[in-house]
């Protein structure tokens, strides 16, 4: 090919400069064609070279577009595990249509005569990769900019871009690298030991419901965790109940992220659950002498407790990235709740769908669990397959029933339901004889490291309060009655006789 393509396409890439703003004009982006170059060479004359840093180089780190060209069918090779070298890389480049855009044969032979040594290929490679991370940076910078001038821009949706932007950047160049394992058995003997010296064999941070902490050994340092149920069966009410027991009997930091209730409504539930007063009351204040009593000596186990509440709503997974690494740090934080997941956004990104968005955002509280190393509790809503069903075991959550997306389910590595069966005015299991009045049932139901079971804990509605079934509870506390001959029980919920969805009124727990 003509030498001269070569040359104007050379110039072309090399001597336009970048608009990084009004007082930056001709600056030069960063970029390493020298490195380039050899990189490029050395992929084409060693036989083993492209392994060694195909993890670090991707298309587009590099500056100059014959080199994107020529890396596009080195590229093409390798996934088709064809050898790479200068002929096999001209003929796909030739298969590609691009020849000439890369340069040509000339300038291939080139880049192979100015490889000096492959020695440091992969310390070049990432050399290049933080150029072309400097560039972006600039130019997501520069786009950010243009679009602060502009008055018909939204702030906050403008704060999103500038966040998610940012996020995918670093997102992209993480990496980590391989690790011998003998530190890795020595980090987990370590846990091994400081988990042997836990009462009940606890390893991770205790519920404080027993019969759950003796399947789960306590929600699990980088583990993402689902709680999901249809409306008023409880997800709020289990997690405050939870956080309590936490924060309070086991003086570990939590953090709450309510995407759905004010801060000051939360503090109501959870003075409710601590106090045991009626939500009525705790709204309007009409308490007797006795309760205010009540009232001002338990909400001390409250104050000082290391509870932090966040209420920004539609809060976005990115701000939740910032704001959680800054709770870890500051407050040394070992669990975050998140009230509810369906109601979080990945602002500043497009997709087709809800779906893909709610993929992302689970994908993403996964990998954030993973990096504060601490478990991630999000709460979920199912969709309405539930009450479709019928029968004793229909009417129990099921794992498709997890709304909006299936990879909730792959992210997860454990998956409770919350199910309360008196909802269903279902009070006497006829297999056993059990009262059902007042309790509910936590369905774990995926268990990555451990197994599934169901258990049951006692839930008392008025206090919007989940405790162990057996804790002690108030004697004159109100239960629905057992269902006189005729009406439903369990037997007319399995034949179908009995239609819940008629007869239920939705409460707000």
């Amino acid at each position: 090919m003509p030498t001269t393509n070569t040359n104007k396409s050379t110039r072309k890439s090399t001597t336009k400069p970048i608009k990084v703003g009004p007082n930056d004009m001709g600056k030069m982006p960063p970029q390493a064609l020298e490195l380039e170059e050899s990189v490029l060479g050395a992929l084409m004359i060693e036989k083993d070279a492209f392994v060694s840093v195909s993890d670090i180089l991707r298309t587009d780190v590099f500056y100059k577009e014959q080199h994107q060209r020529i890396f596009e069918a080195i590229l093409a090779l390798a996934a088709k595990e064809q050898p790479i070298d200068i002929l096999s890389v001209t003929e796909k480049l030739k298969s590609l249509g691009t020849l000439e855009e890369a340069g040509g044969v000339t300038y291939l032979s080139e880049l192979t005569r100015r490889v000096a040594s492959a020695a440091h290929l992969r310390y070049h490679a990432q050399i290049i990769l933080q150029k072309a991370t400097a560039r972006e940076l600039i130019r997501m910078a520069a786009e950010i900019e243009e679009m602060g001038y502009d008055e018909t821009q939204d702030v906050e949706e403008l704060m999103g871009k500038a966040e998610s932007d940012i996020f995918t950047i670093s997102q992209r160049n993480q990496k980590r690298d391989v690790t011998q394992i003998d530190p890795v058995i020595t980090e987990a003997f370590e846990r091994m030991k400081k988990a042997a010296q836990n009462e009940g064999n606890i390893s991770g941070i205790p519920s404080g419901f027993t019969e759950l902490d003796k399947i789960t050994s306590g929600w699990q340092k980088s583990d993402l965790v689902i709680i999901a149920a249809r409306p008023a069966m409880g997800k709020t009410a289990f997690v405050l109940s939870m956080a309590k027991n936490i924060a309070v009997n086991y003086k570990k930091p939590v953090a709450m992220f309510s995407l759905e209730m004010s801060n000051v409504q939360l503090v109501n539930r959870l003075i409710m659950n601590v106090c045991e007063i009626e939500g009525d009351k705790i709204k309007n204040g009409k308490m007797s002498r006795a309760e205010w009593n009540k009232l001002e000596h338990k909400v001390r186990d409250l104050q000082g407790a290391p509870i932090y509440v966040d209420d920004t709503p539609a809060l976005s997974v990115f701000e939740l990235r910032s704001k959680a690494r800054k709770l870890v740090r500051e407050h040394h934080v070992e669990l975050i709740i998140i009230d509810y997941l369906q109601l979080m956004n990945a602002q500043g990104m497009n997709f087709g769908s809800r779906e893909q968005e709610v993929s992302i955002i689970s994908r993403n509280l996964k990998a954030l669990a993973k990096e504060l190393d601490i478990p991630i509790i999000a709460l979920s809503q199912l969709n309405r397959g539930v009450e479709a069903r019928t029968g004793v075991e229909g009417k129990k959550p099921q794992l498709s029933d997890l709304r909006e997306s299936g990879a909730i389910e792959q992210d997860a590595d454990m998956v409770c339901f919350i199910h309360r069966p008196e909802y269903y005015h279902l009070y006497t299991d006829e297999k056993d004889g059990k009262d059902l009045r007042g309790l509910g049932q936590i369905i774990v139901a995926k268990h990555r490291n451990g197994a599934v079971a169901d258990i049951w804990l006692r839930f008392r509605s008025k206090y919007a309060k989940f405790q162990n079934e057996n804790d002690a509870f108030d004697e004159e506390e109100m239960l629905p009655p057992l269902p006189a001959a005729g009406e439903v029980t369990f037997k007319s919920a399995i034949d179908g006789s009995y239609n819940a969805s008629e007869n239920v009124t939705e409460v707000p727990f």
